[in-house]
């Protein structure tokens, strides 16, 4: 019982000093450039949640810092198991700490009554007619390691978008109007005087309309196709949070979204103009400004996740080597990555009771 609560110790201790470098390197996002590397970061590796977006970004600029890696930002990530089946070896006290989720299995017969979900034994199979869902129910300590630091096999290469300047990735407004259209919007290419405030685009919810000042290189048209139908998905009349009470979070939102997408199909972000994050994240009444940031870099990174994901277009990809066969967002197996216990699980968190009502919410940490 002892030595239980002796792990149990260590590991809180552990997400705890993890949770306190997240909230430093939140703090340190206070110029509008840092948010821009910080969201062009994350274009990189959007599979991970934006928390440990930052706790890789932050331990392999380090690394960096002292020698240890080549370059000041990761190429690949995975983790000790995802490697060694790639045919690569990482490095002793290589890798990198992350949060690692625990998923837990949840059944229902009735999928929309959210009180008849009921958590799974490890060996238990559904019932005849009950649909099944994943949950996190907890995390751990875990381990992911840069390409950088990992020696074997050869990895296939990833195809790079070529682009012309001033030029649109091919297929991504194709792609972008799609998406716009399936959510019962129309796209139109309009005479910037024929635009509100002359602006380069906006959204009429009324009329279900977004428009694209065509008075602009293909570029800059389909970046800014990408903030529009950002604010279609996040900013609706029947959107309800802090948003829809401060624009400086919206407008935000939106062009870290265009960023991202932007950043994925090998881009050029550098005239990408994004407000003063501190500025409007402590301007939000209730809240504490880290709090509002750590919100906002996850709705940006799902979101645009979504939104490249539904794109059949060449990608800078995911962050996750190409051999590697990823299912969802957050792929860190339950912790099995310590350098100490690579080779065999970590005893995941005791299992905790989950609101029935988030049951499926699918969303990584």
């Amino acid at each position: 019982m002892a030595a239980n609560e002796d792990k149990q110790a260590t590991r809180q201790a552990t997400l705890d000093a993890l949770e306190e470098r997240i909230v430093r390197s939140v703090e340190e996002l206070v110029s509008g450039d840092d948010w821009r590397r910080a969201i062009e970061f994350a274009a990189r590796f959007r599979t991970r949640s934006f928390n440990n977006t930052l706790l890789i970004w932050a331990q392999h600029l380090e690394a960096y810092e002292q020698g240890r890696v080549p370059t000041p930002t990761p190429t690949w990530v995975a983790a000790f198991k995802d490697w060694r089946k790639m045919g690569r070896w990482p490095e002793k006290d290589g890798g990198y700490r992350i949060r690692g989720p625990v998923k837990a299995r949840f059944a229902s017969a009735t999928p929309r009554d959210p009180a008849s979900w009921r958590r799974l034994g490890s060996w238990e199979k559904p019932r005849p007619g009950e649909v099944v869902r994943r949950r996190i129910v907890s995390v751990v300590p875990a381990y992911v390691w840069d390409v950088s630091r990992t020696h074997g096999a050869p990895l296939p290469e990833l195809p790079r978008p070529r682009l012309l300047e001033g030029e649109a990735p091919a297929g991504l407004w194709e792609g972008l109007t799609e998406q716009a259209e399936s959510l019962g919007f129309e796209v139109l290419r309009m005479p910037r005087d024929r635009i509100e405030r002359g602006a380069n685009g906006c959204i009429d919810f009324e009329t279900r309309q977004v428009m694209v000042c065509a008075d602009m290189d293909p570029a800059a048209q389909v970046k800014t196709l990408a903030h529009e139908l950002a604010h279609v998905r996040l900013d609706g009349p029947n959107q309800r949070d802090d948003a829809r009470e401060h624009r400086g979070i919206s407008e935000v939102r939106a062009e870290s979204v265009a960023l991202m997408i932007a950043a994925a199909h090998g881009m050029d972000t550098s005239d990408y103009t994004i407000p003063y994050v501190a500025g409007w994240a402590s301007n939000v009444d209730g809240k504490d400004p880290v709090a509002v940031v750590r919100a906002t870099g996850e709705q940006v990174r799902s979101t645009a996740f979504d939104i490249l994901d539904k794109l059949d277009t060449t990608q800078l990809g995911n962050g996750n080597p190409l051999s590697l066969r990823v299912d969802g967002p957050e792929h860190t197996p339950q912790a099995q990555e310590t350098p100490e216990q690579a080779a065999r699980q970590v005893e995941p968190l005791p299992e905790r009771e989950t609101p029935a009502a988030s049951v499926g919410s699918g969303r990584g940490l």
